[in-house]
């Protein structure tokens, strides 16, 4: 089967996909585009080349009865989504230019009464931006498309499921624009639906991420504090969290992902002087996994001075978060590399149950890994670690509460 497309999809990655399986899987028909050929023949084939629970499910039968096609390039349609990247470019400074490059590509397509999105995570004022480049090719449609922006609000792991059911923010450069993208979004979703303005829609994105950063970065200066204190920082959480109107977050190695660790710098990129707090966190959740890596040292180096021989040392977790096979801008995958640059001699373990294979690390079975290694460091807490039993002859460095 196949029919004229409805909807373009510019993006088929971790949110691009999913976002076009369900729109699919509502009978409506999805023309995904992505630039690296490998991905679309994989998606054609009913098949997916990232890990996320019923995302093969829905593909496959997208693939199947014909609602979801992918390419290269694009074609025309209705409505236009953009979901690429939106990468560092200098001292953490936002790059729109696979933003610009993706509306670049649909402007000759682009017809009067189109409905064209921006879900990218943004810097303010880019839905603008693309606006008026949109308009300075094509200025016979202006005032006559509706452009909105519409971050994605999903957690790795559960996306299928939190793209139906999650509230979404909706703000488009005009009120008809916002009207014609909440139309469309609520095809599919059934969380509300707010609608706002362009520049606000994509300040609340960056604002959600930058308020869990901050947090996150609350706890992280706890668990130094508490390791110089001698306190079970884990312990102590728990307690405080007793108190009615206290909920401090749990400690970890680090903070990656492509939202967290991200979505804070389009904020300081363009109000450095505004932002102390939003840019202090950033510097101590960075700092978090720095200073992980030098407890391994110094672990390593007090094993071989107790010893007298260098120690086994299991890396446990490369993703940014567990249950994932997500690795980008994962603080577990930079303390790996930072211990390894740090090798001498010392026989290392590398695991990361849920990928099979790695370009740069040799990965181990975790049961095998904490068995031969001498020292386990914890920087995911995977749910396979917990099952694990530790002996007592083991140095562990828990960074992430997989023992607590």
């Amino acid at each position: 089967m196949s029919k004229k497309p409805s909807v373009v999809m510019i993006g088929m990655g971790y949110i691009g996909l999913p976002t076009a399986a369900l729109i699919a899987k509502n009978r409506t028909y999805v023309h995904g585009v992505d630039i690296n050929p490998k991905i679309v023949d994989i998606i054609n084939a009913g098949k997916i080349h990232i890990v996320e629970p019923e995302l093969d499910d829905a593909v496959a039968n997208a693939v199947k009865e014909g609602y979801l096609k992918a390419s290269t390039t694009p074609i025309e349609a209705n409505t236009y989504l953009v979901v690429v990247p939106t990468p560092f470019k200098g001292k953490n400074e936002p790059d729109i230019s696979f933003v610009e490059a993706a509306t670049k590509g649909i402007i000759p397509l682009l017809k009067e009464d189109d409905l064209y999105i921006i879900e990218s995570t943004s810097p303010i004022g880019t839905t603008e931006k693309m606006m008026e480049l949109i308009y300075k090719s094509r200025p016979e449609l202006k005032d006559k498309l509706n452009i909105a922006y519409c971050p994605e609000r999903v957690l790795p792991g559960n996306v299928m499921y939190e793209l139906v059911h999650n509230d979404r923010v909706i703000g488009g450069i005009d009120l008809k624009s916002t009207d014609r993208a909440v139309d469309f979004y609520s095809q599919f979703i059934k969380g509300d639906l707010h609608k706002t303005n362009a520049r606000t829609a994509e300040m609340c994105k960056l604002v959600e991420n930058s308020s869990r950063d901050v947090q996150i970065a609350f706890a992280n200066e706890l668990s130094l504090i508490c390791d110089k204190a001698d306190i079970n920082v884990w312990e102590l959480i728990e307690l405080a969290n007793k108190h009615p109107r206290v909920n401090i977050l749990q400690p970890g190695c680090g903070v990656g992902g492509h939202c967290i660790a991200v979505d804070p710098y389009f904020i300081v990129a363009d109000y450095p002087m505004e932002s102390q707090l939003i840019g202090k966190a950033r510097e101590i959740n960075n700092y978090k996994s720095f200073w992980c890596a030098e407890k391994v040292q110094t672990a390593k180096l007090q094993f071989e001075i107790k010893n007298g021989r260098k120690p086994r040392i299991a890396i446990m977790g490369l993703a940014f978060k567990p249950n994932i096979d997500d690795l980008r801008e994962s603080p577990a995958k930079y303390i790996a590399q930072k211990v390894l640059q740090n090798a001498n001699n010392e026989e290392y373990y590398i695991v990361e149950p849920n990928i099979e294979s790695h370009t740069v690390f040799k990965l181990t079975n975790y049961k095998v890994a904490a068995d031969k290694s001498d020292i386990i460091v914890f920087l995911v807490a995977h749910k396979e670690f917990k099952t694990l039993q530790i002996p007592e002859n083991k140095v562990v460095l828990d960074f992430c509460g997989v023992i607590k």
